[in-house]
């Protein structure tokens, strides 16, 4: 996978097998294992093209992904967690929020916009990291430069070298006491770069983003604010002058360019709802549209080349995930052409009592750790008993039986209901020790799961 990242990154990434990866995997998002299998699989084939001839790399394309599954089942999770492992540029978009051009809706070429907007804030980080130290550095000096009175001129009978070792200590001391902390209390008078943005309209047909390549093209000064005088406190300045500091001592141009050539080789575009456009043409309504949607966005998932504020990008290597429930629809009413273009199919299992379970309990973030966490800020030892466990997992199963089935997201409502007076009262409880039990969950759910309207509305 030609991912260009900082050694360390780049060695650790390199090196997982798609067993590793599954493993990684686990560790956020319970069962689904064909799927796991699947991405990790992706994911190894990138890291084995990276070490091709350039060739023959150019020649092999991603194996792009079709999850199917009902909702709440992990399918975005495991794309987001993918990415991150493989410290890949990813953005999530929905297929619905897409329409025809020429119709009011987003612009397909937009998720490749935001994937190279997210690839240059990603490149960006980075070089700040390898700057950063250097930057204050410069803003040290900056700030002791109006702190310190102008070295006076050395008199011809003095010994020169003397002087400026005076004036060289005098700095220095300075620079510890600002260090330290101890000139925090003075006020500075610096100059500050006002951001002026000018008002405008957008001309019917055109982007945003064309708008501001022009606008930037034409009138390069407008961009550029007034300066003004204004007081700071020392360490507010000295702050201010690090991020400049930081913004003179990165290359932009080199930024666009390495983020451009990550994005082409490394990007993931997770398309959700993918089965919303499902539709042919010969239907009424909002149909009518969804063959033109999946004709849009055809060739970006082919292989194309979208006009950015960062220069061309070609999609030809972006790896593409698509997901949706396809309860109405099927995979075969999308259009051949994009049938073809996610050759790896993979189903999604429902889940049950028992992962409810898990998921409650095995993730790194699990549910139950997070809101052990947030009431412990309250000095709340919150404890959870494993039949209190099982019965929230057995609610949270029965309400999507008799309702909708929305997977690990009913726990989220189900958790909040039961939490619902502990997080009230939590500031003024006397007993800071509380330990939710089978019969506390029941006297705080088993009636709303009961009554099946009730249910519905709340739960």
């Amino acid at each position: 996978m030609a991912i260009f990242l900082p050694e360390s990154t780049q060695t650790s990434a390199d090196s997982l097998t798609p067993r590793q990866i599954v493993a990684e995997l686990d560790k956020y998002v319970i069962g689904q294992a064909a799927a796991k299998r699947a991405v990790a699989i992706a994911l190894r084939n990138r890291m084995r093209r990276q070490k091709l001839p350039p060739e023959l790399a150019e020649e092999i394309a991603p194996k792009n992904i079709l999850m199917i599954g009902p909702t709440g089942v992990g399918k975005t999770e495991i794309a987001r967690r993918l990415a991150r492992l493989a410290q890949s540029p990813f953005v999530k978009v929905e297929a619905s929020k897409f329409t025809e051009v020429g119709y009011v809706g987003r612009d397909v070429e937009s998720m490749v916009r935001d994937l190279v907007e997210l690839g240059v804030d990603m490149v960006r980080e980075e070089r700040l990291e390898e700057v950063r130290s250097k930057a204050g550095q410069n803003a040290e000096d900056r700030l002791l430069d109006i702190l310190l009175p102008p070295p006076r001129s050395i008199a011809p009978d003095e010994d020169s070298v003397s002087a400026r070792d005076q004036q060289q200590q005098t700095r220095e001391r300075f620079r510890e006491q600002l260090r330290s902390g101890r000139l925090d209390a003075r006020v500075v008078e610096i100059d500050v770069r006002e951001k002026s943005f000018p008002s405008f309209e957008i001309i019917a047909g055109s982007s945003v983003e064309e708008v501001d390549i022009n606008l930037k093209d034409m009138l390069p000064g407008l961009f550029q604010g007034k300066t003004k005088k204004r007081k700071l406190r020392v360490p507010e300045a000295l702050e201010y002058f690090k991020q400049e500091e930081e913004q003179k001592l990165i290359d932009m141009d080199s930024v666009a360019r390495t983020a451009v050539e990550r994005v082409e080789q490394a990007g993931i575009i997770f398309i959700d709802e993918i089965d919303k456009i499902a539709g042919r043409e010969g239907s009424h309504g909002p149909d009518v549209s969804r063959e033109g949607v999946q004709r849009d966005i055809l060739p970006i998932v082919e292989g194309t080349t979208v006009n950015t504020k960062y220069g061309m990008v070609k999609t030809d290597h972006i790896l593409f995930i698509g997901a949706g429930a396809f309860h109405v629809s099927k995979p075969s009413d999308l259009i051949p052409e994009l049938q073809g273009r996610f050759p790896i199919r993979v189903e999604l299992e429902p889940l049950g009592k028992d992962e409810f379970v898990r998921i409650l309990t095995e993730p790194r973030s699990a549910l139950i750790k997070q809101y052990m966490a947030l009431m412990e800020t309250e000095g709340i030892m919150l404890t959870f008993t494993q039949d209190a466990i099982h019965r929230i997992a057995d609610f949270a199963t029965i309400v999507n039986e008799r309702t909708e089935n929305i997977g690990a997201r009913r726990l989220h409502t189900v958790m909040e209901k039961l939490l619902d007076e502990i997080s009230f009262e939590g500031p003024d409880l006397v007993m800071k020790t509380v330990t939710i039990d089978d019969a506390y969950v029941t006297k705080m759910l088993a009636e709303i799961v009961k009554n099946e309207d009730l249910s519905r509305y709340i739960l």
